[in-house]
């Protein structure tokens, strides 16, 4: 049977899998072996196998995946979310939408020190959905807003996602971090543009906070010194070349460990919480890896890159229609898959098309993180807006999938304007030392 042929029947087979819910890296394992052992032979299948753990494990480099997890807990715990709020609360609460924007805000200043969209969206939704609540803000805006600002988790530096694109392309992980800097800010920006349009057109959907003095402002500030030093530390170290991104992981983590310890927040329960979530996560994310370079064999042997990349290089499309077909495919998929499944599915099949294209690796890695970050909030799977609905009293999902229009459509332009102005990922990665 044609190596092509047999490469579609894994595809579908592993869809299937997941559709019976087995855990994707598992299933890909599972789909890679058998269609390898087909294409070659059952004893280069085992011998990949049998390899790809310890390989994959042993790597010096991934060590940077639990140090940046380690860090986001110790920085959960430290409560540094509640305190970017606060200040973000405090600086623009008065505005009309006021409220949410500051959401929008601490989602950001969380993202910096987090790298989850679910833990920014839980963090920032205990904090702020009472507030909004209390001075009348609609629930499809309270809770929409917030399901879009969690979503800055990925985008904003240090991201899982980020990490994952990196280790399946073999790009840098700290290329890839400072790259996403200025489109996060571009994207807060355009949500809180968003939230304030809304209020402006009709008031009653988010009433203008409270003001505060410049003293309270100002003293504020005080609180946001641990996660500003953090994040100037870690991507400062970074982007000057002072660090590798393993060793910007490790002096993440150490410093959130000590400024827990500074702020008295860090008791045994709360380390043995840190330690079990981020060994958790680690296992989770090395078993997608594990999973997915024992399938990218399969698609290599199954050559069906090569046939993809070839047959679109024959339409002779403009590349600007190619890449926006690919989104337009990756927001289909982001309706009903989770944003890991996605990437490790897809990236061994589009990354060399990609290449092929013309395009930077650095700069599409940005693209489709912020294509997954939609589909953290498009129904029917939305694993935001789901996250939301079970922490909002009362709303219910339909309400939820309503306010997150406008943030949506939000995405779209920040993807378009990138497309068409793609120095605004690429300026700072190309400015770096090291």
């Amino acid at each position: 049977m044609n190596p092509v042929i047999i490469g579609v029947i894994g595809i579908l087979f592993l869809f299937f899998l997941l559709a019976m819910r087995m855990q994707v890296g598992f299933a890909m394992a599972l789909v890679g072996f058998l269609g390898f052992a087909i294409l070659s032979s059952y004893e280069s299948s085992a011998m990949i196998i049998s390899m790809e753990p310890f390989k994959i494990g042993s790597a010096y480099s991934l060590s940077v995946v639990p140090l940046f997890i380690l860090m986001a807990q110790f920085a959960n715990h430290s409560k540094m979310g509640f305190e970017i709020y606060q200040t973000m609360y405090r600086w623009i609460g008065f505005l009309p939408g006021g409220l949410s924007m500051a959401t929008i805000g601490g989602c950001a200043g969380f993202s910096a020190i987090s790298g989850s969209s679910v833990a920014t969206a839980v963090t920032m939704g205990m904090v702020s959905l009472p507030e909004m609540k209390r001075f009348g803000y609609a629930d499809s805006l309270a809770t929409g807003g917030l399901a879009a600002g969690g979503t800055l988790g990925i985008l904003i530096p240090p991201s899982t996602i980020m990490i994952l694109y990196g280790i399946l392309t073999e790009q840098s992980f700290g290329q890839l971090f400072i790259a996403g800097i200025i489109p996060g800010i571009l994207l807060s920006g355009f949500f809180m543009a968003s939230v304030y349009i809304m209020a402006k057109i009709n008031p009653k959907l988010a009433p203008p906070g409270p003001r505060f003095t410049l003293k309270e402002k100002l003293f504020a500030l005080k609180d946001t010194w641990g996660i500003l030093s953090l994040f100037i530390l870690v991507m400062g170290g970074l982007y000057t070349g002072w660090f590798t991104p393993s060793e910007a992981g490790g002096v993440g983590a150490f410093g959130a460990f000590t400024i827990a310890i500074l702020r008295r927040r860090l008791n045994m329960g709360n380390l043995k919480d840190s330690l079990s979530s981020t060994i958790g996560t680690t296992a989770m994310v090395f078993a997608i890896l594990i999973g997915a370079h024992i399938f990218g064999y399969f698609l290599t042997i199954s050559e069906i890159p090569d046939q993809l990349s070839g047959w679109i290089a024959g339409l002779g499309y403009n590349r600007f229609i190619i890449i926006s077909i690919i989104i337009v495919i990756y927001v289909i998929l982001g309706c009903f898959m989770e944003g890991y499944a996605i990437m490790v599915l897809t990236i061994p099949i589009i990354y060399p098309l990609v290449l092929d294209l013309g395009f930077d690796p650095i700069w599409f890695g940005i693209i489709i993180t912020l294509v997954i970050e939609m589909g953290l909030i498009t129904p029917p799977l939305g694993i935001n807006v789901f996250v939301i609905g079970g922490i909002a009293d009362g709303v219910p999902m339909y309400t939820i999938f309503k306010g997150i229009i406008p943030f949506w459509i939000a995405m779209m332009v920040c993807v378009v304007i990138l497309i068409i102005f793609p120095q605004i990922a690429l300026f700072l990665p190309a400015s770096m030392s090291g």
